[in-house]
């Protein structure tokens, strides 16, 4: 009686381990789908991260695609205070231009209400149609704000500009609303406009970074500004400097 009970414990504890192992297998089965599943789910979401970051971030060339149109000195017409001769806003030296302008100045012409302005306009390469590109290395000082210093002119009668890019509290921001780019002074920068007359719409790029895009806003008649033009409450003294200027056309 005993030997039969005894053997009977035994293969019932035999029966109820073997039961155990077999669950804990599947559960450590189950463990190693999960986690494998997981590892995946991490692999598939870092790619997809990369990739986003890479598209927005990495540098590409803007200018494919389009045709140089090289703007020498003839092409450059200057605005700036009327009762001042152009060297007293302006210098070209080892290639920058450096353009400034005072609160206190006069406007472009005696009987104008716009606010004082060292400004570069262009010419020659006015457009109403196609897509157009602006390239130049800018640079602002510190100290410098409440300034336009790139400007699209031209639009519908109600406005006078496509784009006007300001420079507030160390920002550059389009218009005096919209930050692109922070901390924007005291650094030299690389900025791209294109601008689709037919989409209407305008494409920012500083590095070559896509920061912002903004809509047409109509017109006949278009060029490019840069440089310095006051705004609300600039400051005294306003600076900004270019280099590598190019304008470009897209080609047919």
């Amino acid at each position: 009686m005993p030997s039969t009970i005894y053997t009977t414990l035994c293969i019932t504890e035999s029966a109820s381990t073997k039961i155990t192992k077999f669950q804990v297998i599947q559960l450590e089965q189950k463990d190693m789908g999960a986690m494998y599943h997981i590892i995946l789910l991490i692999i598939a979401v870092y790619v997809s991260l990369v990739m986003h970051i890479s598209s927005k971030s990495t540098p590409v060339d803007l200018t494919l695609g389009f045709t140089e149109l090289p703007p020498s000195i003839s092409n450059f017409k200057h605005d700036k205070p009327y009762n001042l001769p152009v060297r007293e806003r302006y210098s070209f030296k080892d290639g920058v231009h450096k353009l400034w302008v005072y609160a206190t100045d006069k406007p472009l012409s005696p009987l104008s209400k716009t606010k004082p302005r060292s400004e570069i306009r262009i010419e020659g390469y006015d457009y109403s149609s196609g897509v157009w590109q602006f390239e130049g290395q800018g640079f602002v000082p510190k100290g410098t704000y409440g300034v336009c210093i790139m400007q699209v002119f031209g639009a519908h009668p109600k406005r006078a500009t496509t784009l006007m890019l300001d420079v507030y509290d160390n920002s550059l921001m389009y218009y005096n609303h919209s930050v692109l780019v922070p901390n924007i002074r005291d650094r030299w920068f690389q900025l791209n406009v294109i601008h689709d007359v037919e989409a209407s719409n305008v494409k920012i790029y500083v590095d070559g970074v896509q920061v912002y895009e903004a809509p047409g806003q109509g017109g006949s008649s278009h060029y490019f500004k840069f440089g310095v033009y006051a705004q609300d409450n600039p400051s005294c003294y306003m600076e900004s400097r270019w280099k590598g200027i190019r304008a470009l056309r897209k080609s047919s």
